[in-house]
């Protein structure tokens, strides 16, 4: 009997909430870390506590449900958050140094996912095996896409409005490889999934800075409420299925 998959279907409403929450997690993390004054260690730590308890709540659950899925989400850009400017900023292994070894986690987490179930299509996402490796990429590619987006921001001299730019651009070519093209669904997917990360770092950057340099004179703190209720009302306006469940030895 084939399992019912525990994530959702992947549509334009799915990437659309995926950026809202990649937003909301760079503005959340930097409201705790920052704002409020925590650091970036005990906000880690504070973050990994509740993303613990919400996947372990997730891989229990029996069925896809789209508020606890999303709940991950958060949690997995907002721990993304600390963790990253924890390891580039006050461990000072710096935004290159950071962005190549999590895109080294990232592939080695997805290798060994494929080589260990024969498939990483997020279709045969039904079992708590298949969650765990699931979820432990997600992780990797959130934090990642922190590094990568102050990387790019910061270190080339980009600032965050024109990294976003080029990040969409990227996300344009992928859209349209996977309109055009016969590259792997799959391979698409984590390529899409890892750049909305970075896209919604820059953007939600840019928030606090001044207007005279391009920013929206915006608080992290107003900006985090304002994109939690933007993902509360996606949620009831846009419909939610579960991914259509294939076999475990389904392609890649």
């Amino acid at each position: 009997m084939t399992e019912t998959s525990k994530v959702p279907e992947v549509t334009l409403g799915f990437w659309i909430i995926k950026i809202f929450a990649t937003t909301l997690g760079e503005v959340g993390g930097n409201a705790v870390t920052l704002q409020l004054g925590f650091g970036y260690l005990i906000g880690s730590a504070m973050f990994a506590a509740v993303l613990i308890v919400l996947v372990g709540t997730q891989i229990a659950a029996n069925r896809f449900n789209a508020f606890l899925y999303w709940a991950v989400i958060v949690a997995t850009t907002l721990t993304g958050t600390a963790l990253a400017d924890f390891f580039d900023r006050s461990l000072g292994i710096g935004y290159l140094g950071g962005s190549l070894s999590l895109f080294f986690l990232v592939i080695a987490t997805i290798g060994l996912w494929y080589w260990t179930l024969g498939s990483v299509a997020v279709e045969t996402v039904a079992s708590p095996k298949v969650e765990a490796f699931y979820w432990t990429a997600i992780l990797f590619s959130q934090t990642l896409g922190t590094a990568l987006g102050d990387w790019m921001a910061d270190d080339t001299g980009l600032g965050y409005n024109y990294s976003a730019l080029v990040i969409a651009g990227v996300l344009a070519v992928v859209a349209a490889l996977y309109f055009f093209t016969g590259v792997s669904r799959t391979l698409l997917f984590w390529a899409a999934f890892v750049l909305t990360r970075p896209l919604g770092a820059t953007v939600a950057n840019s928030f606090d800075k001044p207007v005279s340099q391009g920013g929206l004179a915006v608080g992290d703190l107003k900006a985090s409420a304002v994109l939690a209720v933007l993902i509360v009302i996606s949620l009831l306006i846009i419909p939610q299925r579960p991914a259509r469940p294939i076999g475990p030895t389904a392609s890649p």
